[in-house]
């Protein structure tokens, strides 16, 4: 496997074709028979760009390398706008909605010489943490295919996972790209939020409030160097988006050297191979100059509390356009989110105002703890369709998404990095920093990463 094209990481891939060892239509090639042989198995690829990947391929091949990514395939979630394939959301009633216009990551992926190599599958509207949907079907987990690829960007996850795709783009409002990376055993960043700018045309409708202040787009790959090459490639100003910014991607040196392990989440109970997987990280940080306290951060049951809230808000606004949209299932999950946190509970005044209040702890927390390092999900990937259980199915979300939500709710960067395998499962910790700082973020994960070693990519288990 070591010497198969689509084994390796995008870094590699892009070294190997600047260099001309390789070029670009091998790499492309490696890959869509890497498709043809495991897609059928797990159904993380929707649509393959086959015609246009080789036709780009060649033209790269005939051209001298300018971008970090010259001549790299890469696979798109079917949330995100890509010219010539349609932006389904996982929706039939979207089935043929092809965009006018990339969406800006497409559009800087593409400037940086990376090729579009296929689309891949997300829930309805990316709303359920397991994805599966009535146009595309279930994507399955490659260690094990009763357990969820977990959601939403759950397609990319498994399609990485497998080698299918070397690096990918995804979107993250409630751990979209952190809680499949984490089913899969992959990495992936959330930035900080307005890092990587974040548009879309389908729906042709402007987005509401929550996902202004919460959505992140960003990539996934196998190794934490390609997540530094994909934010390097994805971040800053973008005219499309009003929330984006350009700012420095390094910091300076934080004037403490101290990490907060979070071993423990109130309201439930971690499996002890996350929290010895957490403490294990914590001895990998220490051991290069860190020091490394048992402790927990600022208010995180409210922290879900007021992401319940302000998600729960804007679904329940546009609840009336969406809902004879969707399968009864997902309608269900979104009547449950809205049962849970009930407008009438908290106006908005208090889900701002708290929202800042929180924002502003967890930044002062962070000037005595730069990094933060705890699990990602509560629990291990459960098994199909247990999210949208009539009885149990919105515990089986909000309660893995205990250490999920203060990515999204305060607009903080964050990476999941696999540290090894629990009943052949993954298992990964989660790293947080503050605003600006996925600097910090990724060197730490590097760390854990070279100590730990990579998992993927891997053959499906069946």
């Amino acid at each position: 496997m070591a010497d198969e094209l689509w084994s390796k990481t995008a870094s590699e891939l892009a070294k190997l074709i600047r260099v001309k060892e390789v070029s670009s239509r091998e790499v492309v090639e490696a890959h869509l028979r890497r498709i043809e042989e495991v897609n059928p198995k797990v159904n993380a690829v929707t649509v393959v760009l086959a015609e246009t990947a080789i036709d780009a391929a060649e033209q790269a091949d005939a051209s001298e390398a300018t971008g970090a990514l010259h001549g790299v395939p890469f696979t798109i979630k079917e949330n995100i706008d890509c010219v010539g394939s349609a932006t389904t959301q996982g929706m039939p009633v979207f089935a043929e909605a092809f965009p006018a216009q990339d969406g800006p990551t497409v559009e800087r992926m593409k400037n940086a010489g990376a090729i579009p190599l296929a689309r891949t599958n997300l829930p309805e509207y990316g709303l359920r943490i397991h994805t599966d949907n009535p146009l595309r079907g279930l994507t399955y987990n490659p260690w094990d295919r009763t357990r969820t690829a977990g959601g939403s960007s759950g397609g990319e996850a498994s399609a990485i996972a497998t080698g299918m795709s070397p690096i990918g783009l995804g979107n993250d409002i409630g751990g979209s790209l952190r809680n499949p990376a984490f089913c899969c055993g992959i990495t992936s960043i959330k930035a900080t939020t307005g890092r990587i700018p974040w548009a879309v045309t389908v729906p042709a409708v402007e987005q509401p409030i929550a996902y202004s202040l919460m959505v992140a787009e960003g990539p996934m790959a196998r190794s934490v160097a390609d997540l530094r090459l994909g934010l390097s490639v994805l971040a800053g100003r973008h005219y499309r988006d009003p929330v984006s910014v350009s700012a420095p991607l390094e910091g300076p040196e934080p004037g403490s050297k101290k990490v907060a392990l979070v071993t423990s989440i109130e309201g439930c109970t971690l499996p002890p191979a996350y929290v010895d997987a957490i403490r294990a990280a914590g001895d990998i940080l220490s051991a290069s100059g860190w020091t490394v306290e048992e402790c927990q951060p600022p208010e995180i049951g409210r922290i879900n509390e007021i992401w319940g809230h302000l998600l729960a808000s804007d679904i329940e606004q546009t609840r009336e356009l969406i809902a004879p949209l969707m399968s009864e299932a997902a309608n269900e999950l979104i009547s449950k989110l809205i049962e849970t946190f009930p407008s009438s509970a908290m106006n908005n005044v208090t889900v701002h105002t708290e929202r800042d209040r929180l924002r502003r702890a967890w930044s002062a927390f962070n000037q005595e703890y730069p990094l933060i390092v705890g699990p990602v999900w509560t629990d291990i990937p459960f098994v199909h369709d247990a999210d949208v259980d009539p009885e149990t199915g919105a515990e089986t979300t909000l309660g893995r998404l205990r250490f999920i939500t203060p990515g999204n709710l305060l607009g903080i960067p964050a990476v999941p990095v696999p540290m090894g395998l629990n009943e052949g499962l993954p298992v990964s910790v989660q790293i947080y920093a503050d605003s600006w700082r996925e600097d910090l973020c990724l060197d730490a994960a590097e760390l854990i990463e070279a100590a730990s070693g990579r998992l993927c990519p891997i053959d499906p288990t069946w």
